[in-house]
C-alpha cells in the first residue's frame, strides 16, 4: 500500500501543471489586489511621514610627496631653513581626519549637543538654524554632559516663556535672557533676531551627551581615498538637515587645516623664542663693548689707531677674518651645547644656528621631527606605550649623537683658532713697535666684531624664521566645499513602493501556500483521480441550500451535476436484469458529508426521468431523510423487529413526485447491528427490487460502524461520498481498501460540495436552458461565508 501510494505521489509530482498552481491563487486576486493597497497605502503614509536623509560630500587634497599631492606655495623659499616641514602620508591625515578629538572639537564649535525641534502631530523635525531661540549654558557641573535631557519652550508673549520638562511639567515662567538654574548649569533663552517671526512657536530642546553625539557622528563620517594612487579624499555624511551636514564636514576641514598648520608652526616658534632670548643677552654684551672702546679712546685722546698700522696688518687680514668666523662658529657651537645639556626628550633644538660643517644640522632636524611625532602620538596614547618608549629611547641616542658632533666641532675649531693664534703671533712680531694703546684698542675692537656678528647673524636668523611662520601651508588644498545632494539618499520613494508591492503579493501568496502546505483536505476531484484505484463517478458543487431537493425545474449546479451522476449509473449498473430494480447504496468515511444530501437528490432525480424510485434510510444510528422532506417516525426498524408487518405499510409517497416514494429508517434501536442481520432483510429487497425501477439506500459511514458491510451484499453498486475540504487525504486508504477487498460491489467515489468557484471541480449550470436567475453573491460576503451540507 505504501509503496502504491509512492507511486501515485511520484506520478503527481511529473504531472506537475504549472497552470493549475497558477489557478489556485489567480482565484484569490482580491486578496491579491487588497494586499497591494494596504501596503502601498502603508508605504506612501511611511515615506510621508519619515523624515528625509541627504547626502553631504566635500573633496579635499592632501599633501602627500609619495603620491603627488599638492605643490608646495613655499617653493620660492626653499633655501629658507625651517621650511622643509613634516610630509604628510595620506593614510595617516585619514585617520587623523576620523580621530574622536577632531570630531568632538567640531561638535563643539558648533554646539551640535544641543538640538532644537519643531513637534508635528506624528513627527517632530529638527530646526538648526531655523529656531527662533537659542540657548546658552554656563556654570556647568561636572555631570552635565553626562545625561540627555528634554525640555519645551512655550512662548507666552514677545517677552515671556514657559519651561517645561520632558514629563510636561512647567519649571516656571521666566523672560528671554534671564538666567534660569537648573541642577547642573544655568540655562539662558535668547531670541533668534533672524527668525521673529516664528517666535511664538514652542520649541522642543534636546541636550544630548558630549559623549554619545561624538559617537554618533563618528559612526556617520565616511573618509575614503579617491582612489589608491590619488590623494584626495572624500569626506560625506548623512544628515536629515543639509545645513547642518555641510556646517559640520566644512568645520571639520577647518579643524583639520588648523591643527596641522599648529603642528608645523611649533618648530618655528621655538626657534623664535631661542633667538630673541639671545638677542636680548647680545644686545647688553655689545652695548658694554661699544662703551669701552669709547672709554678707552677718551683715556689716550686716540681717534684711528688702525690707520698707522695698516702698512704692517694688510698681511694679516685673512687671517683675523678667519679667526672671527672660528670665534663666532665656536660661541655657537658652546651655546647650543649648553641648551642641549639642559634640555630634555620634549624640547625642540633650533636648527638653522649650527655651521654648516659635517651632519650636525641634519642630525637636529631628524632629532625635532621626532620630537614632533612623540607629541602628536601622546595625543592619543600613555608615555607607556611601547611606541613612545621606542621614541625616547632613539631620541637619547640621537641627542647624545647631537652633542658628540658638536664637540668633535668645537674640538676642530679649537685646533683652528690655535693655528691662526699661532699665525698672529708672528704677524704681532713684525707690528711690534705699534704702541700698546692700539693693541689695547684692537683687543676691545674684535670684541665688538665678535658680538656684532653674532648679532647680526641673529637677526637674519629670525627674519628667516619669520617667513617661514607666516608662509607655512596648510595640509589640505578644499577642492568641493561640503554640499548637500538635493536628492534625499534614504528613505528611496522608488525601492519602498517597490518593496511595498512585492510584499502585497508575496504575503498573500504565502499565506496561501502555507495554507495549502498544511491543509491536508481534499479539495477536488484531482486530488482523488490517480491516488487512489476506485473509479471516479462525478462530483456536486456546493448547493446554495443545505436542504435543497431537485425539481423539474432546477437548474443549479448542483442539479446539473446530479443528472450527469445518473447518466453516469445507468453505465455502471446496465448489467441487472430487466425487471429488477437496480439497488444503489450509499455511504461514506465519516457522517456529514452529504451522503444523505446525495441520496435524496439523486433519488429525485430519477424519479423525475420517469422511473419509479424508493429511498430508503438504512442508516439507522443516526437517521438524516427527515431533514430534507416530512417523514413519519417509523420504518425499516419497525419492520425488522416487527412480526407479520406489512412492508408497504411503511412506504411512504414524497409530495410533488409521481414515481418517488421513501422507507424512513424508522426510531433508533437498541440493537442495530442484529437487526441488519435478520433474514428479513433479504425478504425485503426481494419485494421492493420487484416493484421499482431504482433504489436508493442511505447507509452509516463504513469507517464508524460495520452496518454498511453487513447489508453490502445486496446492492448492484456504491457510491462512496466524499465531502470537499472535509476528509482528509490520508483517509483515502479507507475506500482503497475497500475496493481492492472487493467488500462493496461495484464501488465508485463521488466528489461532494466541491467549490468551482475557486477552481474546483468542472463546474456546471452554464446558463443553458431555462431556469430561475441565480443571485451572485458579493464577493466579500462569500469570502466569509461556509455553506454547510450534510
Amino acid at each position: 500500500m505504501q509503496e502504491n501510494n509512492w507511486n501515485l505521489q511520484t506520478d503527481s509530482e511529473d504531472n506537475f501543471n504549472i497552470k493549475q498552481q497558477l489557478e489556485r491563487y489567480i482565484i484569490h486576486y482580491k486578496w491579491f489586489l487588497l494586499s497591494v493597497i494596504v501596503f502601498v497605502i502603508g508605504a506612501f503614509l511611511y515615506l510621508r511621514y519619515s523624515t528625509p536623509q541627504y547626502n553631504i560630500v566635500a573633496s579635499v587634497l592632501i599633501k602627500d610627496d609619495k603620491k603627488g599631492g599638492l605643490a608646495s606655495e613655499l617653493g620660492s623659499f626653499a633655501d629658507l631653513a625651517g621650511l622643509g616641514g613634516v610630509k604628510s602620508n595620506v593614510d595617516n591625515e585619514l585617520e587623523i581626519l576620523k580621530s574622536r578629538t577632531l570630531v568632538e572639537k567640531t561638535v563643539t564649535d558648533l554646539s551640535l549637543n544641543i538640538s532644537y525641534y519643531l513637534e508635528g502631530r506624528i513627527k517632530s523635525g529638527e530646526l538648526y538654524k531655523d529656531s527662533s531661540i537659542k540657548v546658552q549654558f554656563y556654570d556647568k557641573a561636572v555631570d552635565f554632559d553626562k545625561k540627555d535631557t528634554i525640555f519645551m519652550v512655550h512662548p507666552i508673549s514677545h517677552l515671556k516663556f514657559n519651561l517645561e520638562n520632558s514629563e510636561g511639567v512647567v519649571l516656571g515662567q521666566y523672560k528671554y535672557g534671564s538666567s534660569i538654574q537648573l541642577p547642573y548649569a544655568k540655562m539662558m533663552v535668547l531670541q533668534n533676531q533672524e527668525k521673529i517671526s516664528q517666535r511664538m512657536t514652542p520649541v522642543l530642546i534636546r541636550l544630548t551627551r558630549m559623549e554619545r553625539i561624538t559617537n554618533r557622528y563618528l559612526a556617520k563620517l565616511q573618509v575614503n581615498p579617491v582612489n589608491k594612487t590619488s590623494s584626495v579624499l572624500t569626506l560625506s555624511i548623512v544628515e536629515p538637515v543639509k545645513e547642518l551636514g555641510e556646517d559640520f564636514l566644512n568645520r571639520l576641514i577647518e579643524n583639520y587645516n588648523n591643527d596641522a598648520l599648529n603642528d608645523k608652526n611649533l618648530v618655528a616658534k621655538n626657534t623664535e623664542a631661542f633667538i630673541n632670548e639671545r638677542l636680548v643677552l647680545l644686545t647688553d654684551e655689545l652695548e658694554t663693548v661699544e662703551g669701552d672702546i669709547e672709554s678707552f679712546k677718551k683715556e689716550n685722546r686716540v681717534t684711528d689707531i688702525v690707520s698707522e698700522a695698516q702698512a704692517f696688518l694688510s698681511s694679516a687680514t685673512d687671517y683675523q677674518k678667519d679667526y672671527l668666523k672660528i670665534q663666532t662658529k665656536k660661541r655657537i657651537v658652546d651655546d647650543v651645547i649648553t641648551m642641549i645639556d639642559k634640555s630634555t626628550n620634549t624640547d625642540l633644538i633650533p636648527a638653522n644656528l649650527i655651521p654648516d660643517e659635517g651632519n650636525t644640522s641634519g642630525l637636529i632636524e631628524q632629532y625635532n621631527l621626532m620630537v614632533l611625532n612623540k607629541k602628536r602620538l601622546l595625543t592619543n596614547a600613555t608615555p607607556a606605550n611601547p611606541t613612545i618608549q621606542n621614541l625616547d629611547q632613539q631620541l637619547t641616542g640621537l641627542r647624545q649623537s647631537i652633542k658628540k658632533s658638536l664637540t668633535n666641532l668645537e674640538n676642530a675649531l679649537v685646533i683652528n683658532e690655535r693655528d691662526l693664534k699661532r699665525q698672529g703671533a708672528i704677524l704681532g712680531g713684525k707690528i711690534g713697535e705699534i704702541p700698546t694703546q692700539e693693541r689695547e684698542a684692537r683687543v676691545i675692537g674684535r670684541k665688538q666684531e665678535v658680538k656684532e656678528a653674532l648679532y647680526l647673524y641673529l637677526l637674519q636668523k629670525r627674519e628667516e624664521n619669520a617667513i617661514a611662520l607666516k608662509v607655512t601651508a596648510p595640509n589640505s588644498k578644499i577642492i568641493d566645499q561640503a554640499y548637500a545632494n538635493p536628492a534625499p539618499v534614504a528613505p528611496k520613494s522608488k525601492i519602498i513602493y517597490l518593496g511595498a508591492l512585492i510584499l502585497g503579493l508575496l504575503v498573500p501568496f504565502g499565506i496561501i501556500y502555507i495554507y495549502d502546505l498544511l491543509d491536508t483536505k481534499i479539495k477536488s476531484r484531482a486530488d482523488v483521480e490517480g491516488k487512489i484505484s476506485v473509479p471516479f463517478i462525478g462530483d456536486v458543487p456546493r448547493s446554495e441550500s443545505n436542504d435543497e431537493l431537485i425539481s423539474a425545474n432546477s437548474r443549479s449546479s448542483s442539479a446539473e451535476a446530479m443528472r450527469i451522476i445518473r447518466t453516469n449509473l445507468d453505465f455502471i449498473v446496465n448489467q441487472v436484469p430487466d425487471g429488477v430494480a437496480k439497488t444503489i447504496f450509499m455511504t461514506s468515511t465519516f457522517p456529514k458529508e452529504g451522503k444523505t444530501f446525495v441520496s435524496v437528490n439523486l433519488a429525485g432525480t430519477f424519479a423525475l426521468s420517469g422511473k419509479k424510485v424508493l429511498l430508503i434510510g438504512f442508516d439507522i444510528r443516526n437517521p438524516k431523510l427527515d431533514e430534507y422532506m416530512n417523514l413519519p417516525n417509523r420504518g425499516v426498524t419497525n419492520y425488522l423487529s416487527t412480526k407479520d408487518a406489512d412492508l408497504h405499510n411503511f412506504i411512504c409517497r414524497q409530495e410533488g413526485y409521481e414515481h418517488f416514494d421513501v422507507l424512513p429508517a424508522g426510531i433508533i434501536p437498541p440493537n442495530p447491528a442484529e437487526l441488519l442481520m435478520s433474514t428479513k432483510i433479504e425478504t425485503m429487497f426481494a419485494i421492493l427490487k420487484k416493484e421499482y425501477d431504482y433504489i436508493i439506500v442511505d447507509t452509516a459511514p463504513v469507517s464508524l460502524v460495520t452496518d454498511t458491510l453487513l447489508i453490502a451484499k445486496h446492492a448492484d453498486a456504491f457510491i462512496y461520498v466524499m465531502r470537499a475540504n472535509y476528509l482528509d487525504k490520508r483517509m483515502l486508504q479507507v475506500p482503497e481498501k475497500l475496493y481492492r477487498e472487493k467488500k462493496l460491489p461495484n464501488m465508485t467515489i463521488l466528489l461532494n460540495d466541491t467549490d468551482v468557484t475557486k477552481g474546483y471541480g468542472y463546474g456546471y449550470g452554464y446558463g443553458y436552458g431555462y431556469g430561475v436567475d441565480v443571485v451572485e453573491e458579493p464577493w466579500y460576503k462569500k469570502l466569509f461565508t461556509y455553506k454547510k451540507k450534510s
